[in-house]
């Protein structure tokens, strides 16, 4: 049996959550809605995140755009992503919203532009 304890992020209240582990059995404990069990059955069967960053322009008002991915990527992926966002370069002008990396890492998942940049 394993036993982990986590901190919801799924809503503001903040929950500590206890998951356990037997097996095939997984029972999660400390959660004051739906979401939470949610948020702790994906946290430890196939965690997720949103990786933020930002990657250089060519020729824009400012030297570098915030970027992130457009989905979750599994957890397991963050170091090729951001191997592959260090070496993107885009060219000005950028707008909010524009696809920078199509399928980041081989993930299936797109990098956006965060905001938008001028060209120079």
């Amino acid at each position: 049996m394993e036993v982990r304890e986590l901190i919801c992020i799924s809503c503001p209240m903040g929950c500590p959550l206890t998951v356990t582990m037997d097996g095939d059995s997984l029972t999660v404990t400390g959660n004051t809605c739906p979401r939470g069990e949610d948020y702790a059955k994906k946290e430890v069967l196939s965690p997720t995140r949103i990786v933020t960053s930002s990657v250089r322009v060519n020729g824009g008002t400012i030297a570098r755009v915030s970027v992130k991915t457009k989905t979750d990527i599994p957890k397991g992926k963050i170091f090729d992503v951001m191997k592959e966002i260090r070496a993107a370069r885009v060219d000005a002008p950028v707008a909010m919203g524009d696809v920078v990396i199509a399928d980041c890492a081989g993930t299936g998942v797109e990098v956006i532009a965060t905001k938008s940049v001028a060209r120079a």
